[in-house]
């Protein structure tokens, strides 16, 4: 039994016809009579009841329409589900991303996404640039939202937002109430990172920041989280410098000023690999570099 031939007892049964379900299915009249009758014989029951003045259905012919049309529709929604699937609008997408952000561009990001493709599922995981280079290489993520520079050549990656560096202050500091501060201005301040070992590249601009201005930092605490580099300078312990997102994440007691020219940046991009395979993953794409360069998803 073949599709077809459901196709056939179909378009038989709403038109109680012969003559009209051959037209409407295209094809010649004797055909479609033997057809049907082969359909009968496989499956062992009568469909129709023939006289010479009309065509009605059997009580096996009723319930077999049911089932025909409940196959019809099935087809038509398997149909509809890989469509989407090769557009990318179901599935699975696992991203990857540095705590910086989710402080601006990750939940505009996701926000239009869910807007656009809401049956895909979502796995976050924020990660270390490192991490997430493994977890795109071993396929645990499919992309990355990480801070430049990065550096492997097995990955495609994107600049998607220019991100200028600020010094991050305690308010009562002698600098806070400058518009904008030279790096050189915090070469004798207690400076607070985080570990070389969370991002060594990212770290490396941070140093080379502070000796193109002449000095060398004098690094007084290493902390692993943003919220905590915020916290003690709220205290007094430091300064910092960090990417210009951090704005979005006020804290009594800090304030954030622009640094004088020529000033760094430590731009946000996005890393996949180069041949991957999720049909998501394009779509994705897609959505992230309408939202970065402002046009509406």
């Amino acid at each position: 039994m073949e599709l077809r031939h459901l196709r056939y007892f179909t378009a038989v049964a709403e038109e109680l016809h012969f003559g009209r379900a051959a037209a409407r299915l295209h094809i010649a009249q004797p055909p479609l009579s033997q057809q049907i009758r082969r359909l009968e014989e496989e499956l062992g029951v009568v469909l129709f009841n023939r006289t010479k003045r009309r065509v009605e259905l059997t009580a096996a012919g009723h319930a077999f329409l049911q089932e025909t049309r409940r196959v019809f529709a099935q087809t038509e929604r398997a149909v509809r589900t890989a469509q989407r699937a090769s557009r990318g609008e179901i599935g699975r997408l696992a991203i990857g991303f540095v705590a910086s952000a989710d402080l601006d561009i990750l939940p505009r990001v996701l926000r239009a996404w869910q807007a656009r493709s809401p049956q895909v599922e979502i796995e976050l995981y924020g990660m270390l640039p490192g991490q997430q280079v493994e977890a795109l290489h071993d396929g645990h993520i499919h992309v990355g939202f990480v801070r430049l520079p990065l550096d492997d050549s097995g990955l495609v990656v994107e600049p998607i937002q220019r991100d200028p560096l600020l010094a991050v202050l305690p308010a009562g500091h002698r600098l806070a109430r400058r518009a904008r501060v030279r790096v050189g201005d915090l070469g004798t301040e207690p400076v607070i990172l985080f570990p070389r070992r969370m991002a060594p590249e990212y770290y490396d601009l941070f140093i080379s920041t502070f000796r193109r201005a002449g000095c060398t930092p004098r690094v007084a605490h290493e902390v692993v989280t943003i919220q905590t580099i915020i916290g003690l300078v709220a205290a007094g312990l430091g300064v910092s410098l960090m990417p210009a997102t951090i704005r979005s994440l006020r804290r009594d007691g800090v304030v954030y000023r622009p640094l004088t020219p020529p000033v760094p940046h430590a731009d946000m991009a996005l890393a996949y690999v180069r041949d991957h395979s999720s049909p998501v993953l394009p779509a994705f794409i897609r959505t992230v570099r309408e939202v970065t360069r402002g046009k509406r998803p």
